[in-house]
């Protein structure tokens, strides 16, 4: 079935910014049941050090921890508060990229439901990493290319070059959906606004958005592609990158949406009703290929979604359209198969939403489904529990110093982790900066002068007596929880 070109449909607002409100509220009401993960404290330290690049990433995550600290406070609701929103934004943008490829009302509000239901997208609501906010800056890139391609106003192109730009200044992957764009545009009819000066100051506006965190990392040797280069052998080895092209299918979206991407990308790169957006195809193709032969972790491709479910579900209620118009001579859009399915749809999709709850922090540690979240999925969230009481309990040691010695004395982290959690909550216990041989801190250095002594965590005796001329254990780290994690091994 061929489908006509599909006019711009008006916004479902109401039902749209409904869901993306109750998705926000189940995230905020949620998301301090435990504590702060691993990953969590050592951006949230870097938030606390803010600087135009860090070792591991770009400096807007951090920015934005920053903002969430001086409103509400280091504590872990408040930090996820910025990734719920951007989930949140994320669904409300799938509904409206569907109804300016043509969705009426129903069929937005199943792609906004089928972009919420991806295992990957309620997880990321419900921590603070950059993985959210790198999420938003390519569905709004989508969003904008796909209002200059319907619109046909050039100016699109800035706001697209302001999205690439703050996609950099988040997560290096954007480089990505870039040159799939690039490709897209090279391929389609869509070239002729490769001579269009728009869209070339839009590009200079990426620069211009980039080019702190580009100089930043000229006078730091480039450390952070030293980084990712060591980080993503390390993944290669320990097998992190194997099952790239099956999670696609249950983690990065939910796996009874399948159908519905899979459609939306045929729709763009066989419909002809669809030519003037198939530039949208290859903004999915080009890092999926990318991705593959590289190796990626399965959740780098995870943004480029929504875009496609946008394109599902104009394709979707198209065809029902069609098949029915065919047979039963109405109008098209008057089509009752197609009211019908989406009405199923949204039932189906609703039912699994409210189902997916299960995956956030509601369960109490030692419930069923904790010991399901820990034992059976893998979520580690015991890694949220204990670091408190780590600290608490490196600062009974740092007290029971004489004055004299404790002056001379630092601490010494042997992850990020450790160091995180010593930045965030060490201050209130009076205990001096953490030092550390990992990520940004190793650049942070020791301070004023250098220290004489160290009370060591995070370290085997073996490592701990290559680094001093003596060392010996002092205590254990322990949690109220009895949880056995990475600190308590």
């Amino acid at each position: 079935m061929t489908l006509a070109p599909t006019r711009r449909q008006p916004y479902a607002l109401a039902p749209l910014a409904a869901i993306a409100l109750v998705m926000l509220v189940v995230h905020v009401a949620t998301n301090a049941q435990y504590g702060f993960h691993r990953d969590e404290l050592a951006t949230v330290a870097d938030a606390r050090h803010l600087a135009w690049g860090y070792v591991v990433y770009p400096p807007l995550t951090a920015f934005f921890g920053r903002i969430s600290i001086d409103l509400w406070g280091a504590t872990p609701r408040a930090v996820r508060v910025f990734p719920a929103i951007a989930e949140s934004v994320i669904v409300m943008l799938t509904g409206f990229m569907a109804a300016e490829l043509g969705a009426t009302r129903r069929w937005q509000i199943v792609a906004a439901l089928a972009a919420l239901v991806a295992p990957i997208a309620i997880v990321q609501g419900a921590l603070f990493q950059y993985v959210s906010f790198d999420a938003l800056w390519w569905v709004a890139t989508a969003y904008f290319v796909i209002r200059a391609l319907r619109s046909e106003n050039p100016h699109w192109w800035l706001a697209v070059g302001v999205t690439v730009g703050l996609g950099m200044m988040t997560k290096y992957t954007m480089a990505f959906f870039a040159i799939g764009l690039l490709v897209g545009l090279l391929l389609t009819p869509a070239r002729r606004y490769l001579a269009n000066r728009w869209l070339w100051i839009g590009v200079a506006l990426s620069l211009v958005i980039f080019l702190p965190h580009l100089i930043w990392e000229a006078r730091h040797d480039w450390i952070t592609l030293t980084f990712l280069q060591h980080i993503h052998v390390r993944d290669v080895g320990q097998g992190r990158a194997n099952g790239f092209l099956v999670q696609q299918l249950f983690l990065s979206t939910c796996v009874l949406t399948v159908p519905l991407w899979l459609g939306g990308l045929y729709y763009l790169l066989f419909e002809p009703g669809a030519v003037r957006f198939r530039a949208i195809a290859w903004m999915y193709i080009v890092p999926l290929l990318i991705l593959t032969f590289a190796d990626g972790r399965f959740y780098y491709l995870a943004p480029a979604y929504p875009m496609l479910l946008a394109a599902g579900a104009v394709a979707f209620e198209g065809w029902l359209a069609v098949r029915a118009e065919r047979a039963s001579h109405v109008t098209a859009r008057d089509a009752t198969p197609s009211v019908t399915t989406a009405r199923v749809i949204i039932g189906i999709l609703s039912v699994v939403a409210i189902a997916s709850i299960v995956i956030l922090p509601i369960g109490a540690v030692h419930s069923t489904l904790w010991k399901l979240h820990t034992e059976g999925v893998d979520h580690e969230y015991s890694e949220e529990i204990g670091w408190p009481e780590l600290v608490r309990t490196v600062a009974s040691v740092y007290d029971s110093l004489p004055p004299a010695e404790r002056a001379r004395t630092s601490i010494l982290a042997g992850n990020y982790g450790e160091a995180g959690a010593l930045d965030v909550y060490g201050p209130a216990r009076h205990l001096p900066q953490v030092i550390s041989e990992v990520d940004s801190y190793f650049a942070r250095g020791y301070g004023s002068a250098p220290p004489e002594g160290a009370i060591v965590l995070g370290y085997d005796m073996d490592d701990a007596l290559m680094l001093f001329d003596s060392c010996r254990v002092v205590a254990h780290v322990t949690n109220s929880h009895g949880i056995v994690n990475g600190e308590t091994r």
